[in-house]
């Protein structure tokens, strides 16, 4: 009975270090307000988890995985088009991100002010060059039916057309332009939205 109460608190930590860190970041949290989330006293999450920074490097961790787990299995499917792997992704982040809100700014904030633990537990660049994506795109290119040869251009629309709009969403919200529940209606709307703008920029018209 004690290891399940044990197991418990420390899942409960964990969650609470979770939301206080993508909330406002390492630099502005202090364990005590992961304690007080999580209902325990201070020296609880000493216990379990021995410091802040060891704390916040499990946090990060996990954060990268839940934001890059479903991605490489999308990028590296020989059953689906380009187009089809663009729709794909767009939805897989666009789900995410509704569940988890505060992961872009955290994400940002955090690699901006300590890249090191991103680029350690983070081998996108790896994934995405050697993707049956990246060998789609590049007979694409050879066939002539893209616009554009670079597929970072690519990768960064689509990453800047599903991110920036949840980065913006409190301000739009505080400044009452709508509510949490209209923007996330927009959010629905732009899943099947931005395949249809991505291809419309990237593929030339079929000359058939």
């Amino acid at each position: 009975m004690s290891n399940t109460k044990d197991t418990s608190t420390e899942e409960r930590i964990k969650a609470a270090a979770r939301k206080v860190f993508h909330q406002k970041g390492y630099a502005a949290t202090r364990t005590r307000d992961i304690a007080e989330e999580a209902g325990v006293n201070h020296a609880m999450v000493n216990y379990y988890f021995r410091s802040k920074e060891k704390l916040f490097q499990m946090v990060m961790v996990e954060t990268m995985t839940l934001f890059f787990q479903g991605v490489s299995a999308i990028l590296n499917d020989e059953s689906t088009s380009l187009e089809e792997k663009i729709e794909r992704v767009v939805a897989n982040y666009i789900d995410l991100l509704l569940e988890e809100p505060e992961l872009p700014t955290f994400m940002f904030n955090e690699v901006r002010t300590n890249p090191e633990p991103f680029i350690v537990h983070t081998p996108i660049r790896e994934v995405l060059q050697n993707s049956v994506l990246a060998r789609q795109y590049a007979e694409a290119v050879a066939q002539g039916q893209v616009r554009e040869p670079n597929l970072f251009h690519t990768v960064l629309n689509v990453i800047s057309m599903v991110i920036f709009p949840f980065i913006a969403q409190p301000v739009f919200v505080a400044l009452e332009l709508m509510d949490k529940e209209t923007y996330k209606a927009l959010m629905l709307q732009r899943k099947a939205l931005i395949p249809q703008w991505i291809q419309g920029m990237l593929f030339l018209p079929n000359p058939s």
